[in-house]
């Protein structure tokens, strides 16, 4: 009979006293996953660049129950990873899980694009995937515990779209970092993998929901029927954070409503 241990079975996605750094934490998406690992028991470390944003959430997070902290940075800068990483091993001990969920996007054509425009999402979405990845793998070598890194891409880095010269060659590095960084730390224990979402609500997508010919031209590439909401990504989060995710990496898994299918 092949063997199943029925307490890993029953404790395979408990997340509950786990360590996580967000990034990105005062978007739509990163405040959904830090609230929902939060819910879930884990000491959540949220960092953006927009301090008075990160103290109001930890404040009202922390009404709710949930343990957290939160240290200001960019992304980009190498000193500002350094420091929220050392502050997260400071006050919480370790760190078990990253999620990578801060990103920019300045959709123009070529044509009218400035080159420094370009660059800012070069850096905001791969350098800063990069850093994290790197400074949350030394203190995962170091604690010897190995750990979970969940980068968040997009279903633009697999389809390109015009106006998206920027953009979707930047979450495509995305997916090839996730895929060698896997090689790289595999031996640790370490894991590390994307989801890739379709466009969900956020302060830069909600007049696509309010704009019918607009919403209703989009859903003839989703399958599901609608566009997505920040909640629908805190599970594919929790899943590849969770010991049920153990035998996955190196992996862009969709999380696009079918938008890659169709």
């Amino acid at each position: 009979m092949t063997k199943v241990d029925k307490n890993f079975v029953k404790n395979m996605f408990n997340l509950a006293g786990k360590v996580a750094i967000v990034t990105g934490a005062t978007g739509a998406l990163g405040s959904a996953i830090s609230k929902g690992y939060g819910y879930q028991g884990v000491k959540v470390m949220m960092t953006a660049r927009n301090e008075a944003k990160l103290k109001e959430m930890a404040e009202a997070f922390a009404q709710e129950g949930i343990e957290c902290a939160y240290v200001a940075g960019d992304p980009a800068v190498e000193a500002d990873v350094q420091r929220v990483v050392s502050a997260t091993v400071e006050k919480f001990g370790e760190i078990n899980i990253l999620v990578t969920a801060a990103g920019v996007s300045i959709p123009k054509s070529i044509l009218q694009q400035e080159t420094a425009e370009w660059q800012t999402m070069m850096d905001a979405n791969v350098r800063g995937t990069y850093l994290y990845a790197k400074y949350v793998a030394k203190v995962m070598v170091e604690k010897g515990k190995g750990g979970k890194m969940v980068l968040v891409s997009s279903a633009r880095s697999k389809r390109g779209m015009k106006g998206y010269t920027g953009y979707s060659p930047s979450k495509a590095a995305v997916d090839l970092l996730a895929q060698s960084l896997a090689c790289d730390l595999g031996e640790y224990g370490i894991t590390v993998n994307t989801f890739n979402p379709t466009v969900f609500r956020s302060d830069l997508t909600e007049w696509m929901f309010h704009d019918d010919n607009v919403y209703q031209n989009f859903l003839k590439r989703l399958p599901i029927g609608r566009l997505g909401e920040p909640e629908d990504f805190v599970g594919i989060a929790s899943f590849l954070a969770s010991d049920a995710a153990n035998f996955i990496t190196a992996a862009n898994i969709a999380a696009d409503g079918g938008y890659w299918g169709n």
